[in-house]
């Protein structure tokens, strides 16, 4: 497998859809390639966290103050989630790990927390076998794609404008088992 594509489609996906990025917030136990990617942007703040303690760090960050939050673990729980919301201005999102897109009762429950505090619930294949979930509140992942920034990136060796649409393209029977519940 190679390492370069996971932490590139967990950075550019989100940061290319965001229109006014300035402050993210990453938690992750191994955030150096993350770390990599997202100096490809200028004048963007990020904060780093581990998930050894994710409640009480998210607890601890202020309203409102993260236009984007990378959560680079797999997390279902509601309190978490709630936070995560809190923390995220009116029209940020998240993108975060989840159960493998067969386990449907898991990525429901998942979802439909979610569906809580997001308008768009999106999977979306990480290039590297798996998927990853954004979450929106205001930006389409592929309706507002900041073509502009995603074709001004350089040195990426997976990511680029079309990859960014392509990878929201799923199967007929992930639509099947997730209608109603994905958010698009």
């Amino acid at each position: 497998m190679k390492t370069f594509i996971y932490p590139e489609m967990m950075v550019h996906v989100p940061l290319c859809t965001h229109k006014n990025p300035q402050l993210l917030l990453v938690i992750s136990d191994d955030a150096e390639l993350i770390e990599g990617e997202l100096a490809r942007y200028l004048g963007i703040e990020t904060v780093f966290e581990g998930t050894g303690n994710l409640l009480e760090t998210l607890r601890n960050s202020a309203d409102k103050s993260a236009d984007i939050v990378l959560l680079d673990t797999l997390c279902d729980d509601g309190a978490v989630l709630a936070h995560v919301n809190r923390i995220l201005k009116e029209d940020g999102l998240t993108v975060l790990k989840h159960p493998d897109l067969d386990d449907v009762a898991a990525n429901t429950k998942l979802m439909q927390i979610l569906g809580n505090y997001f308008k768009i619930i999106m999977p979306y294949y990480n290039g590297a076998g798996s998927t990853l979930l954004l979450c929106s509140k205001e930006y389409h992942p592929t309706a507002d794609l900041i073509l502009q920034r995603s074709d001004l990136l350089e040195g990426q060796q997976f990511y680029n404008c079309d990859v960014h649409i392509g990878v929201f393209a799923m199967p007929q029977y992930i639509r099947k088992n997730y209608l109603g519940i994905i958010r698009n």
